[in-house]
C-alpha cells in the first residue's frame, strides 16, 4: 500500500520544489556511481549508503539558509545535505576515492571532509555523538561574534544514547542555542535494534530531559521534514533554543556495503520500499501539478551527465604524492592553504 504524503509546499514555489527534486536524484545516483567504483576496487575504505533516507537528509538541509553563514553537520549517510550545502559531486568522488586533489588530499575517507569558511557544511567525525557538542560550540561561537546563524546536527537513534550527545544537548538547550537536532530513527544503531538501547517511548521524548522543543514526523515524507525542519530553524533564528526533530525512517541497505543486512526481517525491507521518499515526493509533485514526468526526465539527464563528468575528472585525478604524507599536520606549514584546504 503507498504511503500517504502531505501536499503542504510550506510556500516553496515551483523552481524550489524542482531543487529538491534536482538533489533527491542527485544524491541517489551519486552514491549508486560511488557503488559502481567501489565494486571496482576503486573506493578506499567502505562505503555507507542513504538509500532510503534520502529524502530527511535534503529536505532538513535545504531549510537552512547558507547566505546568513548557516551551518549542517551531516553524518556518513547524509551526503544528500552537504550537497544541498554547496559540496560538488568530484570533490565526494575524489574523497571516496582517496586522490590527492581531493578535500582531504587522500588523509581521510568518504564524507569526512568540511571547510566552514567556504561551504555551509563541516565535517563528522566518527565518534557521533561528540558532533553534538561540537555543533553547540559553533552555534555558541557564531552568537558570540554576532552573527544570525543556525546549526543543523544529523544524529542517529544509536548516537543519542552516548554520553557526549546527552552533554551537548543539554548545554546547547541551558544556552538557547540557535541549533536543531535531527535524530535519525532507522531502527537500528548498526545492528542493535532501537528497542534495546533506549527505553524511551519516542526519540523525540528525550527532549522533555532538557526542556527543549521536539516534533516527530515522518522522515520519507519530504515535504513534511522540510516543513518541521523549516519551524525549528525559525525557532532558533528567533531566539527559541534548541529543537529536536525524530525523523522515523528506514536504511534500505547494511550499515554499509560490507554489511548484507541479514538481521533485518526481509518483510521489514519490503514494508519500506512503498516508503521510498523520492517516490513519495515526485507523486505529489505530480499530484498538485507543480511538475510534470518531462521535468523528472530532464534532471536526471542533468544529473546523470554532472556524475559522469564527475567521475571522468575524479579518474583523471593523481594519488596522493607519499612526500606529502607529513605535510599539513600541524598549523604553520602553509600546506592546506597552499593546496587549497
Amino acid at each position: 500500500m503507498t504511503a500517504l504524503t502531505t501536499t503542504n509546499t510550506h510556500g516553496l514555489d515551483r523552481e524550489q520544489l524542482l531543487e529538491i527534486a534536482y538533489y533527491l536524484r542527485l544524491t541517489r545516483s551519486l552514491e549508486e556511481k560511488l557503488v559502481a567504483l567501489f565494486r571496482q576496487s576503486k573506493v578506499i575504505g567502505g562505503l555507507y549508503r542513504s538509500l532510503g533516507q534520502e529524502g530527511e537528509s535534503v529536505a532538513a538541509a535545504y531549510a537552512l539558509d547558507y547566505s546568513m553563514g548557516d551551518v549542517v553537520q551531516p553524518l556518513i549517510r547524509n551526503i544528500g545535505s552537504i550537497l544541498v550545502a554547496g559540496a560538488k559531486p568530484v570533490e565526494i568522488i575524489r574523497q571516496y576515492m582517496a586522490k590527492g586533489d581531493g578535500p582531504t588530499r587522500g588523509r581521510e575517507l568518504n564524507i569526512h571532509f568540511g571547510n566552514p569558511a567556504t561551504d555551509g557544511f563541516i565535517g563528522q567525525i566518527s565518534m557521533l555523538g561528540d558532533m553534538i557538542p561540537v555543533m553547540a560550540g559553533i552555534t555558541l561561537a557564531g552568537r558570540m561574534q554576532g552573527r544570525d546563524l543556525v546549526g543543523l546536527a544529523f544524529i542517529g537513534d544509536g548516537g543519542s544514547s552516548t554520553g557526549a550527545f546527552w552533554e551537548g544537548f543539554n548545554f546547547a538547550a541551558v544556552q538557547r542555542l540557535p541549533l536543531v537536532i535531527v535524530v535519525e530513527d532507522n531502527g537500528y544503531a548498526y545492528s542493535t535494534p532501537s528497542y534495546k538501547q533506549t527505553a524511551a517511548r519516542t526519540l523525540a521524548d528525550k527532549a522533555v530531559a532538557v526542556g527543549c522543543m521536539s516534533e516527530t514526523v515522518d522522515g520519507n515524507d519530504v515535504l513534511a521534514v522540510y516543513g518541521a525542519a523549516s519551524r525549528a530553524v525559525d525557532h532558533a533564528r528567533t531566539g527559541g533554543g534548541v529543537t529536536l526533530i525524530e525523523v522515523k525512517t528506514f536504511r534500505m541497505k547494511g550499515h554499509a556495503e560490507h554489511d548484507n543486512q541479514a538481521y533485518v526481517p526481509p518483510e521489514v525491507i519490503e514494508e519500506w520500499k512503498e516508503k521510498d521518499p523520492l517516490l513519495r515526493y515526485e507523486r505529489v509533485l505530480l499530484q498538485l501539478g507543480m511538475a510534470a514526468t518531462s521535468d523528472f526526465d530532464a534532471i536526471q539527464a542533468r544529473v546523470r551527465a554532472e556524475i559522469d563528468a564527475a567521475v571522468d575528472e575524479a579518474e583523471r585525478s593523481p594519488m596522493p604524492d607519499p612526500a606529502d604524507a607529513g605535510k599539513g599536520l600541524f598549523g604553520g606549514d602553509g600546506y592546506w592553504e597552499t593546496n587549497g584546504g
